[in-house]
């Protein structure tokens, strides 16, 4: 058992736990705050990319709180793990792109579990395996 524990692990548990703690995180460190401001902040957002105020705020709600929220029940996940990465992709290198990297750093961490769910996939225990069946 031991052994098993040791050399084996179970990747299914680790990416339940991974899924669950960074969607948690991403919602109520930054996208319940957004989605609770949405009257106050949807015509003043930043525009980091040109496509608008109002566009830009609802990708970056949708983002931060409605694909963390599809992550964390693993529905869509490899999907919802997109508009997630782009987001801190654009935070880490447009908005912060004149600041240090320590200010940086919290965007590009949140990014390196997103790309590992993108590879890794959301595992036995999500939603998206029931839908489709997915066998390991």
């Amino acid at each position: 058992m031991l052994r098993k524990f040791l050399i084996a692990g179970n990747s299914d548990i680790a990416l339940l736990f991974l899924r669950v703690i960074i969607g948690a995180f991403m919602i109520f460190g930054h996208g319940w705050s957004k989605l609770a401001a949405f009257g106050e902040k949807f015509h003043s957002f930043s525009d980091p990319i040109g496509a608008g105020n109002e566009i830009s705020y609802l990708f970056t709600v949708g983002a931060e709180f409605f694909c963390s929220l599809l992550i964390i029940i693993g529905l869509f996940t490899r999907i919802a793990v997109i508009p997630l990465a782009i987001t801190m992709l654009v935070a880490a290198f447009i908005i912060l792109a004149d600041d240090s990297w320590s200010d940086k750093e919290l965007a590009l961490l949140y990014l390196i579990p997103y790309i590992t769910i993108f590879i890794a996939g959301p595992g036995k225990f999500s939603v998206d395996r029931i839908l489709f069946k997915i066998e390991n």
